[in-house]
């Protein structure tokens, strides 16, 4: 990229600058700019409030056939766009070129499949009467909420996206999209792009400062918020959410427990997959494996398979050949990362980290050494919150219900998974853990069924998205009911 990227808002069909920009870090090089993006005001997320309400009326009239056909035309242009984005989203994330690829590969995936269930949209069921009972035939139906609200994080904001802005396109609402804050560049060319195949209004695109975006919750206009980031941020939307009933899917942290039983196939198949799981986007994927409970006879076994894959990493910047783990996003991630490691190292914990942290223009940039911490206290906060970094704590264990239960007993509730070879065992110890998604032998967001209901349990989040369940998240359902003259007369007699 020669020149920082620009981005404007989407607003109606129509481009919109604004007076004030937003200058967009690079979180590997200080003082680096990667771009600026327009900077919203009040009254200009007012009018794309009210823009996708004057469009949703059309646009909801539409079939779900007629839908799909229009917005399989709007993809037009991301595969040949990929590399591109894929450059930008690097520098403004953070993370290695080819995870950012994959990052627009995943929305144009998850947006077919979702135009799969075009016949299923409105399909509609009828409760017959019963004679002597219910007098009445019942049809039960769906209808799209009208205005929505999609809110995604920086890590994998463009694939994020796609599990849920064509559901609520397909559903017949009409969407206003807010990328993420420290990270919008990519998101907003590529949003917008489809948008303008799109008829006006029913895609619309608002960047800026947080502060003046409680409307995109809050306006009464708005029917829904879907939501993907922190906990915290989390109960601020659902709080705002609260003051006009507006309804919420939130797809929130993760503290995910990968559980290693004894009879586990640790080969390198397995254990790349594991180290995957742990380790992609260094580490800030919210369904990453973040506690590891390992067996203890295989718990040597393990750290030595991590360790071997560790001592390969070569952080360094997003776009380099040869790099294999980026930077933290933010220097408030980097410090908080950085403390959970001392704290553990602190308490006489075995600590093993990994790598050469990067000099030149890269020194002072937000990068970890990739960690290990070795039978930790359960107690300390790498084990009990989210680390969203490069760092993983291995807790050994001596029964199936001990495992179970410390996986359980956790803030978390997103996804997990169980490593065995034993197909019974595995469906036991999934079926009782408390989580949303749970893989067998596998784990991480690149192992995800994009087909399947995804959501959290628990503080983890509210509602599913993908898949029919995702459609119908983004609908409502009305009963008609019918009197049934010949039911009534077998009543009254």
């Amino acid at each position: 990229m020669s020149q920082p990227v620009t981005t404007p808002l989407y607003i109606g069909g129509k481009e919109r600058q604004t007076a004030d920009k937003i200058a967009i870090a690079d979180p590997a090089k200080p003082g680096v700019v990667v771009g600026f993006c327009a900077a919203a005001t009040t009254q200009d997320v007012s009018d794309a409030v009210a823009s996708a309400k004057a469009a949703y009326p059309s646009w909801a009239a539409l079939s779900p056939q007629q839908r799909a056909e229009r917005m399989l035309a709007a993809l037009g242009g991301i595969a040949e766009n990929r590399d591109d984005d894929a450059a930008i989203l690097s520098q403004e994330n953070g993370k290695i070129r080819f995870e950012a690829w994959i990052d627009s590969l995943v929305l144009e995936l998850r947006w077919k499949l979702a135009l799969n269930h075009a016949d299923e949209v409105n399909a509609s069921k009828v409760l017959p009467p019963i004679p002597g009972a219910i007098p009445v035939a019942t049809t039960v139906a769906y209808q799209p909420l009208g205005v929505v609200t999609i809110i995604v994080p920086f890590n994998w904001p463009v694939a994020i996206l796609g599990a849920a802005l064509p559901h609520a396109l397909l559903a017949g609402n009409a969407v206003i999209v807010k990328p993420p804050l420290t990270a919008p560049l990519a998101t907003t060319r590529i949003v917008q792009r489809i948008a303008k195949q799109l008829p006006p209004g029913v895609l619309n695109v608002v960047t800026g400062a947080d502060a003046n975006m409680s409307a995109l919750i809050r306006n009464p206009d708005v029917a829904k918020v879907c939501f993907t980031g922190s906990v915290n941020s989390g109960k601020k939307v659902m709080e705002l959410a609260s003051q006009s009933l507006t309804r919420v899917t939130l797809e929130l942290g993760g503290n995910d427990a990968a559980i290693v039983l004894k009879d586990a196939i640790l080969d390198d198949v397995h254990l790349d997959r594991l180290f995957a799981a742990i380790y992609d986007t260094t580490g800030q994927i919210c369904m990453n494996a973040k506690r590891l409970f390992v067996h203890t006879s295989r718990v040597d076994e393990v750290v030595k398979g991590l360790s071997a894959r560790l001592q390969k990493v070569k952080l360094g910047y997003g776009l380099d050949k040869g790099t294999t783990m980026g930077p933290l996003h933010s220097p408030t991630q980097k410090a908080f990362v950085d403390g959970l490691i001392k704290e553990a190292r602190d308490a006489g914990c075995k600590v093993l980290e990994f790598g050469e942290l990067p000099g030149g223009d890269m020194k002072g940039g937000n990068f970890v050494r990739p960690a290990i911490v070795v039978n930790p206290n359960l107690n300390l906060r790498v084990v009990s919150e989210e680390q969203f970094g490069p760092v993983i704590p291995v807790i050994p264990f001596e029964t199936e219900e001990d495992a179970v239960r410390m996986a359980n007993d956790n803030w978390a509730g997103l996804s997990g998974s169980v490593w065995t070879t034993d197909a019974d065992t595995a469906n036991r110890v999934a079926g009782q853990l408390v989580c949303g998604y749970v893989w067998v032998n596998d784990h991480g967001a690149t192992r995800l069924d994009l087909r399947a209901p995804f959501g959290g349990m628990k503080a983890s989040g509210i509602g599913r998205e993908q898949g029919i369940e995702g459609i119908r998240a983004f609908q409502d359902t009305r009963s008609i009911a019918h009197l049934d003259a010949a039911a009534l007369a077998a009543m009254a007699h």
